[in-house]
């Protein structure tokens, strides 16, 4: 698989892992072409004491709006299927954090990307920080956000193709 699947949270032990599936569908959407529009959904998975592991990742929906410099989640799609996996794994599988394209090689956030995430921060029912995830075309950039502001941003994971 093109991507680094596990990395170390900066200054702790805490692991975040990402499984098979949410890579492939990060590799399917990658903006490499003149006219890809970005794509995005959430991150499913479980919480393993502080460690993370990142089961699902969903696709773009029909309801979504995808352009070639903005991806606009909307809840419908995602909620509903975040909510049965809740259900079908008696609350082992949840919402763990968020994910889109950007088309640069090496993606950063915008400054509406990090507003974005700190309201979906804030609005967590169970307190932990978002995991957002950006796909560029040579890189992730992954990072948490604390319904604080605060940031803690982990290596950018090389694409290999």
């Amino acid at each position: 698989m093109p991507f680094v699947k596990t990395w170390v949270v900066p200054g702790t032990e805490q692991l975040v892992y990402l499984n098979q599936q949410p890579l492939e569908v990060f590799s399917r959407y990658i903006q490499d072409g003149i006219d890809s529009k970005e794509a995005g959904g959430i991150l499913l998975g479980h919480v393993r004491g502080e460690h993370l592991e990142i089961t699902e990742a969903t696709e773009p929906s029909f309801w979504d709006r995808r352009f070639r410099f903005l991806f606009e989640r909307m809840p419908y799609f995602h909620h509903r299927l975040a909510m049965k996996r809740w259900k079908e794994s008696n609350g082992l599988v949840r919402y763990i954090g968020e994910w889109h394209t950007h088309p640069q090689n090496h993606p950063t956030p915008s400054s509406i990307d990090v507003r974005e995430w700190q309201i979906l921060a804030v609005d967590r029912l169970d307190g932990r920080e978002l995991l957002a995830v950006i796909v560029g075309c040579h890189d992730l950039h992954v990072e948490y956000m604390s319904g604080t502001g605060k940031r803690r941003v982990l290596e950018h994971a090389k694409l290999e193709r």
